[in-house]
């Protein structure tokens, strides 16, 4: 199959602190990949530097074979400017923990707002489609309410359904469900679980086993801010090669 994200040897520090060390992983088009390990391991630097919010010191990272923040000449990385990091990005969405919803808009505004303002779509074609995606995910009885109205389960679900909108070939998810209570966890875990039998490339950084175990396609454990195991889940969470992996599901399975 063809990857949909390649990265390769990446590394990412922030002063003294290396966050991220020669960190290598392969993602597959139309696969969901959960990415798993203890806090402070770098799992969310890594998300964001896939999309180019943050840079990175060294290695590459391409999006269908294509770096998005960067050019290369010889051993040298440059950044590129910003036109054409948008426009290298434009497949890639993102679905953060803290939701980041506009807050001065409803539901429906907000997974309109990147059609119409990004895109160019007329308001009424784009209002037409954010209902669809709000309909996917389950919130479409909620579309005329601002996020101040909304649960912390639905608001995740507006945020899922506002990327959708966007038409991504890879969307990352940064522990999506982190900041909820738990009796809404399940409903945004289910919205996932739906969303990876579409054929879009996901990336999850989660702390849900349960999630990553039966709607996951490939598990990546990540430890001191490298990659040190990937695979399907059922020999990376029942029969893991590392012995790091072996004392992380320890503390979290038990």
């Amino acid at each position: 199959m063809v990857a949909a994200v390649e990265i390769t040897n990446v590394s990412k520090s922030y002063g003294d602190v290396e966050v991220l060390i020669n960190a290598s992983l392969v993602v597959e088009a139309g696969t969901t990949l959960g990415l798993i390990g203890p806090s402070g391991a770098g799992k969310s630097t890594l998300l964001r530097c896939i999309n180019h919010l943050e840079t990175i010191d060294s290695g590459t990272i391409k999006v269908h074979g294509e770096m998005v923040g960067y050019r290369r000449e010889g051993n040298r990385l440059f950044e590129l400017g910003h036109s054409e990091i948008a426009r290298r990005r434009a497949g890639i969405e993102m679905v953060f923990q803290h939701f980041n919803l506009f807050p001065h808009m409803t539901a429906i505004e907000n997974v309109m707002a990147g059609p119409v303002y990004v895109k160019g779509v007329g308001k009424g074609e784009a209002r037409a489609v954010a209902m669809e995606h709000l309909r996917a995910v389950a919130v479409e009885n909620r579309a005329d309410f601002y996020p101040s109205e909304l649960s912390g389960g639905q608001q995740q679900r507006v945020g899922i359904a506002r990327a959708l909108a966007m038409d991504p070939t890879v969307i990352l998810l940064d522990e999506p469900t982190s900041s909820l209570d738990p009796a809404l966890v399940g409903e945004v875990l289910d919205t996932m679980s739906e969303l990876s039998g579409r054929g879009i490339t996901m990336l999850v950084v989660t702390h849900a086993i349960g999630f990553a175990r039966s709607s996951c396609d490939d598990v990546a454990i990540m430890v001191d801010g490298g990659i040190i195991e990937q695979g399907p889940p059922g020999d990376v969470l029942v029969n893991p090669k590392e012995e790091r992996s072996r004392v992380f599901l320890r503390r979290v399975i038990g």
